[in-house]
């Protein structure tokens, strides 16, 4: 018989333990963003345009809000370990019938699946606040969302690299194996851990409706995240096509290393994580939301033409949206700890539907005016964070930051 990790709640988690979830969880998101650094070269596989290309990503998000919405309240009733197993088996399938595609229908399709199931990461993320100490949980969600930022801009980097020497289709197949690696090792460290709650599949989404009705904090939250996400998602839809042409040329694997540039966000999840356990979330927020704006102002300025520019406005924006993005989930959760997945399901839910908007205002957009027009619509996206977010310093916003 194969023997668990016992994990106790009142015991917090320790350093390795929590270095275990970020690594999961991170590999667990990464399925979700490989696509990105690889449209240009899809759309030459198939013969189609980088608009029609861009739809992955949008379809992406749109299966990804779908699986936060219907899946991940689960976690709250049900065996998580038996739920985050069998969500990681669908996506490993679906990652497998992407690297067989014949065309571009089925990819999509395929694509749309892997979406959906591929949510063990918000899974994860509230199962290990429930297992951290209580002076410890902003820290450790930090830590965690940390792996999942590193693995959502790492799997570009690797999406690329790989793509630049085996072909997109090489991508999907060693993800399919990863995922798998991955369903091996949460099989032996997790523990069984009963449900939080006893209610009916109907009654468990209607409760995060109500959820969201009875907390005020929580909604001004996931309009953060809407914007926030909507941001990050406007970037990064469309600087593959933006360095795909003159005056930058690139292929697909240094399109892909400009992950790294965006890793720097991870740095911001931590301290934003550990900033919340002092109560610093509303100063943090802000700072976060002018580190966005600034963000694109370097991209605008002269990231269309100028490398230096566009690596250091990436790094800018994705350090500001990151740490927002840490902020509003670290306290949403301290609300009701019975419900942590179905807070991270309204949360993560708002924030991948600020996604979609954000793919597909950014595709249209560099149809539009190239990559001018991207910068004015992610600058919208940020000015109106700040915005709102300045309204409540002035107290002209009730309900903004928790008790």
């Amino acid at each position: 018989m194969t023997e668990h990790v016992k994990m106790a709640p009142d015991a917090g988690l320790s350093k390795p333990m929590v270095s275990l979830f970020s690594a999961a969880a991170g590999i667990a998101v990464a399925n979700l963003y490989y696509a990105q650094p690889l449209l240009t070269a899809v759309a030459t596989s198939f013969g189609i345009s980088s608009g029609t290309a861009s739809l992955l990503a949008t379809l992406s998000q749109v299966g990804y809000t779908v699986g936060l919405a219907l899946l991940v309240p689960l976690a709250d009733v049900t065996n998580r370990r038996r739920l985050l197993l069998l969500l990681l088996a669908v996506t490993a399938v679906a990652l497998g019938a992407s690297a067989a595609a014949p065309s571009f229908a089925v990819l999509a399709i395929a694509a749309a699946i892997l979406s959906t199931s591929a949510v063990a990461g918000p899974i994860l993320v509230p199962l290990a606040a429930t297992l951290a100490a209580p002076h410890q949980r902003g820290a450790v969600t930090g830590s965690v969302m940390s792996g999942v930022l590193m693995g959502v801009l790492l799997s570009r980097t690797a999406g690329g690299l790989l793509a630049q020497v085996a072909g997109w289709r090489t991508v999907y197949a060693a993800a399919a194996v990863l995922t798998l690696g991955l369903a091996a090792l949460l099989y032996r460290i997790l523990p069984d851990l009963a449900p939080a709650e006893r209610l009916s599949y109907g009654a468990l989404l209607g409760s995060v409706v109500r959820l969201v009705g009875e907390e005020p904090v929580l909604r001004w939250r996931m309009a953060f995240g809407v914007l926030g996400f909507g941001a990050f998602s406007v970037l990064w839809t469309s600087v593959a096509f933006q360095l795909a042409r003159p005056p930058y040329s690139f292929g697909e694997a240094v399109i892909g290393l400009f992950g790294l540039a965006g890793a720097a966000g991870a740095m911001a999840a931590k301290a934003a994580g550990k900033a919340t356990d002092s109560r610093a979330d509303h100063t943090v927020s802000g700072l976060m939301f002018a580190t966005m704006l600034a963000g694109w102002l370097l991209l605008g300025v002269h990231g269309g033409h100028l490398l230096a520019a566009l690596v250091a406005g990436v790094v800018v924006l994705d350090l500001g949206v990151q740490g927002a993005h840490v902020t509003n989930l670290a306290v949403a959760l301290r609300l009701r700890p019975a419900a942590r997945s179905r807070i991270t399901t309204a949360y993560m839910t708002s924030v991948f539907l600020g996604g979609v908007a954000g793919s597909a205002a950014s595709g249209a957009a560099f149809a539009a005016g190239g990559w001018g027009a991207v910068v004015l619509t992610g600058s919208a996206f940020s000015a109106a964070a700040l915005a709102i977010w300045a309204l409540s310093a002035r107290g002209a916003v009730r309900g903004m930051t928790a008790a």
